[in-house]
């Protein structure tokens, strides 16, 4: 049995109808020229006639049979579009603009289905090049999301509507038992500036080398397994400077009591042995999952949240550190400011897409260091570029005894946040920081005593 052949997705008829349409009421072209375009028709002819249209109507002249066919005409195409037969035969049929949407539907859905096929086509060509394989998927992944969008027109939201949305979420926020709208962040001061991280926030936490960032990173990545979802919630880890096993071995002496040097040279002490296995079970239980490449770029981070969101859940990313990441631009002319304000950027824009709060870490520059106040503040984010624009919530931490060997304020940090769009910012959260636990722990009276 012969195969039939494959016919390529058009409606020519709901083309010619349209075109009728528009003659018979020109209004049409008011709304139809901003969503549909000439490519979205099939037939030559008709694509030219919708096209003349167009420009009749951007220049401010009627759209009628008349002055179509003597534009066409002045342009040399009127025997391209079928001469003025084809014209006068749609204009004197009985076309009701009252069938318009219809007949714009069928077209613009044959459109979507041939830029697809045609896209798609495209792609699977360029997998048969040297192309980098984690930069192909991503490529892939981004054109089909942008055909998914392509004709999601949206309308206008009426105040009503908003107003409505707002008294509702309002409602729920009223009823619920905790302080916390977003993530537990297991910080019950950070949980009051910020009320939880939200979705689609893009968290930076800032600070010089070794002021405990990594530390308070990982701290945040446990707090938010445990303390959401019923101890179930999924954190994505993106470690571009340290190895996975270091990163465990301080979550390990954190929540062990032990210290770092002694699990990482297995000098344990007899009763050691208990917490250190306790604390490694517990933590084997937690839905955290780490990438160490350390040659990331935002598309294989991107590709990668994708497929963790997909195949179980993903709640919250972090990101050590974000001057690490390997930028997508192939643009040798990008400055080192550019190159992190695209990062930074695309950081955001995939906390938005995937609906889940991102936290990425932040060198400071130096400058903090060649003042006499070197408490932290927002020009000091190193190629700040867009990062301190793109950014909910900007943090900083700060220790004094960090560069006052002599100071009171022992084992004592400060997080401080500079930034907060959802809240109030905040001169500094007081901390104890021990960092052979690499534990930070919010101070209180009781335990400052």
């Amino acid at each position: 049995m012969q195969e039939q052949a494959l016919r390529i997705p058009s409606n020519i008829e709901a083309e010619i109808a349209l075109l009728g349409s528009i003659l018979v009421d020109e209004n049409l072209i008011v709304e139809l020229s901003d969503t549909l375009i000439p490519d979205d028709f099939y037939d030559v002819k008709n694509k030219l006639i919708y096209r003349t249209m167009i420009k009749l109507f951007r220049a401010g002249k009627k759209v009628d049979v008349a002055s179509v066919i003597s534009t066409l005409q002045t342009d040399n195409l009127i025997e391209q579009c079928g001469g003025i037969e084809y014209l006068s035969a749609i204009a004197d049929h009985s076309y009701s603009s009252s069938n318009a949407d219809t007949y714009y539907k069928l077209i613009s859905e044959a459109a979507i289905k041939r830029n697809t096929i045609n896209k798609l086509s495209k792609l699977a060509n360029e997998g048969y090049s040297g192309i980098d394989t984690y930069e192909y998927v991503d490529k892939v992944e981004r054109e089909i999301f942008e055909l998914s969008k392509r004709r999601s027109f949206d309308n206008f939201k009426p105040i009503s509507e908003v107003s409505q949305a707002v008294l509702s979420n309002t409602e729920n926020n009223a009823s619920r038992t905790t302080e916390v709208i977003g993530l537990d962040t297991g910080y019950g001061n950070l949980n009051k500036f910020t009320q939880g991280f939200q979705p689609g926030q893009l968290i930076i936490l800032a600070a010089r080398p070794s002021m405990g960032k990594s530390a308070m990173a990982m701290n945040l990545a446990v707090n938010v397994a445990t303390h959401n979802k019923n101890g179930h919630a999924s954190v994505a880890i993106f470690s571009l400077e340290m190895s996975a096993e270091q990163l465990v071995e301080r979550m390990v002496a954190c929540e062990s009591s032990i210290r770092l040097n002694n699990i990482k040279s297995g000098n344990l002490y007899k009763n050691d042995w208990t917490r250190f296995n306790t604390a490694c079970a517990k933590l084997g239980g937690l839905n955290l999952f780490f990438d160490d490449s350390s040659d990331a770029t935002i598309s294989t981070i991107r590709a990668k949240c994708r497929k963790l969101a997909s195949e179980s859940s993903l709640d919250f990313i972090v990101i050590d550190y974000l001057q690490l990441i390997d930028g997508d631009s192939n643009s040798a002319k990008d400055t080192q400011i550019e190159r992190i304000s695209k990062i930074s950027r695309s950081l955001k824009l995939m906390a938005r897409e995937l609906g889940v709060p991102v936290l990425a870490l932040s060198q400071l520059s130096r400058a903090v260091e060649k003042r006499e106040d070197r408490h932290p503040m927002m020009s000091d984010l190193r190629d700040s570029g867009s990062i301190e624009q793109d950014a909910d919530i900007v943090m900083f931490l700060y220790r004094d005894d960090y560069y006052n060997k002599n100071s009171e304020r022992k084992q004592e940090a400060d997080l401080i946040i500079s930034k907060n769009r959802s809240g109030a910012t905040s001169e500094g959260l007081p901390f104890l920081f021990t960092g052979e636990y690499s534990r930070f722990k919010e101070l209180t009276k009781e335990n400052k005593e």
